[in-house]
């Protein structure tokens, strides 16, 4: 069975829920698929098609790299571990803290000044730069 039929669903359901720059190639025995997804729910709905195809992940012949990008003006949520994350000043870790946001709090993104530090603010006026990584787009 050729790698895009057996990954048909998730291809076509990446395209149905809109996931842009979509790039669908396969090299060596291995079927990439990259793209930007609009929410973090649309990329999530893609892992769970991945994982009912290939319930342990253990084929290996599939790189799923489908980030969740967010809009400036909508809502975040933070995903670290488990702690707070730092709100700083200005963008990097030599800025100083001015506010925590909590693992899993939903807070607005002002806008993307990087690739890695975005200017967010909370619910409760809070407003300083953040390292992307630990963010997520929601609904």
């Amino acid at each position: 069975m050729a790698l895009q039929d057996k990954y048909k669903e998730l291809v076509d359901t990446a395209n149905a829920a809109g996931v842009t720059n979509l790039q669908v190639r396969e090299q060596d025995g291995v079927l990439y698929v990259d793209g930007d997804a609009p929410t973090g729910a649309v990329k999530d709905q893609l892992w769970t098609i991945y994982e009912k195809i290939d319930p342990n992940y253990s084929s290996n012949d599939l790189i799923l790299n489908v980030n969740a990008v967010a809009v400036e003006g909508t809502k975040v949520k933070v995903v670290t571990e488990s702690s707070n994350l730092n709100i700083r000043k200005g963008p990097g870790t030599d800025q100083p803290i001015v506010g925590k946001a909590a693992h899993g709090e939903i807070i607005t993104l002002v806008n993307k000044s990087n690739d890695q530090w975005w200017l967010v603010r909370t619910d409760d006026g809070e407003e300083g730069y953040s390292y992307a990584q630990y963010l997520e787009p929601v609904q």
